[in-house]
């Protein structure tokens, strides 16, 4: 028996082991794309367009024919050029396969962890990571996910070989779970399904702003290292973004009141499932919304159950900055469908060229990555990528050409060689 397990573990680890694709060697020449309808990232659309781009950085977009004379010419053809989209809240490269505890670098034990650092847990040679290139993300931003202070995000870019090379901004904010103010009944248990309250709730909360008091104090005075209140620094000089996750109104209201209360300004709500009850709120905050996945069932019982699809508009039509949670069951796999998920809000009243915005720009803007990414502006990374149409449509977005800081990304994965097999397979006779 002990033979079986151990055999099981070497191939488990050979499996993990197969990496991705070599990343693409750096830009060596200018190149000029032609003839493609450009998205470009804050709402505007250019016809028959061209987009010039050199060591990496976009040096011409427009519409009339360019005087500068290109080592390389693409005919777009009438194809679609989109800026790379932004997968945000995402835990891609921590885990790789969930049933093998050694490939899980995504928890750690505690509830106070400012510490916690995922970009030097993350695994660019992951192969989920490869997987979500071929639908046009090619940028995420990597959050931990255990603790009351669950530690720091970073942004990464998804053709590296190792998180030094990946890394576009470190550390770049701190996320914090807020507690919940109510649980299901365990029926397990023989509990009520009805909702219950969560007793410990201001317990909860008291600890949390114990804690955080304590590292204020800490900042002031001379004291012994240490690292969980020396890792709030940015935090509470105001050089770090908070993101608060929270669903519910209560939770919400009272985890923004507590962070105002600590001097903490730069909040941005992750998930907010109850967001468009308190907009004006929000909105007097100046709070941007990281919102939920449209795939996903209501909260409770009475809420409308295309709620999650029509969330993005009201937040929207509300005034506030709005991009899409990817955490969720499957999140890392289901990453993939992040253009799909802003399909769907469009489906539900969100303008199409603004439920792009949602995942490229106003992505951009709220990690604070928007002076590099997010639109096909002159100066910006040459990060994007080519469809044959609706890259929010997944009949349709189908990519012949991505670039990631002006190099040429291999889009096979070991998923589209495996399609590829067996297509051949059965094509036979």
């Amino acid at each position: 028996m002990k033979k079986l397990i151990y055999t099981f573990y070497i191939c488990c680890i050979s499996f993990v082991g197969h990496a991705q694709q070599t990343p693409a060697i750096n830009q060596s020449k200018s190149i000029l794309i032609k003839e493609v309808t450009i998205h470009i990232g804050n709402g505007e659309v250019i016809e028959n367009g061209f987009v010039g781009f050199e060591n990496g950085k976009i040096i011409e977009v427009g519409t009339k024919t360019t005087e500068k004379i290109y080592e390389e010419t693409i005919q777009g053809n009438g194809k679609h050029l989109y800026p790379g989209f932004i997968a945000v809240n995402s835990t891609l490269g921590m885990v790789e396969i969930d049933a093998i505890r050694p490939t899980n670098d995504l928890n750690e034990i505690g509830d106070f962890l400012p510490h916690i650092r995922t970009i030097i847990a993350y695994n660019a040679e992951s192969k989920v990571v490869e997987s979500v290139r071929p639908n046009g993300i090619l940028t995420a931003q990597i959050t931990p996910r255990r603790g009351r202070i669950a530690g720091t995000s970073s942004i990464v870019q998804l053709d590296a070989w190792n998180w030094e090379d990946a890394a576009l901004k470190s550390d770049s904010g701190l996320h914090i779970f807020w507690p919940r103010t109510y649980r299901r009944g365990r029926t397990s248990r023989g509990e009520d399904p009805l909702v219950y309250d969560q007793k410990n709730y201001e317990e909860e909360v008291k600890d949390f702003n114990r804690f955080m008091r304590e590292a204020g104090i800490y900042q002031q005075k001379t004291n012994p290292k240490q690292l969980a209140y020396e890792a709030l620094k940015n935090t509470l000089s105001g050089n770090q973004k908070v993101y608060l996750h929270a669903k519910e109104k209560r939770q919400i209201i009272d985890g923004i009141i507590a962070l105002k209360k600590h001097g903490i300004e730069d909040i941005i709500l992750v998930g907010g499932d109850d967001a468009h009850l308190i907009i004006p709120f929000l909105n007097e905050n100046k709070i941007p919304v990281v919102v939920s996945r449209p795939h996903r069932l209501p909260n409770t019982d009475d809420e409308d159950v295309k709620l999650p699809f029509r969330m993005a508009k009201k937040l929207i039509d509300g005034g506030l900055l709005v991009t899409i949670d990817l955490s969720g069951r499957m999140e890392r796999m289901n990453t993939r469908n992040l253009p799909f998920y802003a399909g769907s809000f469009a489906a539900y009243g969100v303008p199409k060229e603004k439920a792009v915005q949602m995942i490229t720009l106003d992505a951009a803007r709220i990690i604070g990555v928007d002076d590099q990414l997010g639109s096909i502006e002159i100066g910006k990374d040459a990060t994007f990528f080519i469809a044959e149409g609706d890259a929010l449509d997944m009949r349709t977005n189908l990519l012949s050409h991505a670039y990631i800081q002006g190099r040429a990304i291999n889009l096979e994965t070991h998923q589209t060689k495996l399609w590829k097999r067996y297509m051949e397979k059965y094509s036979r006779k």
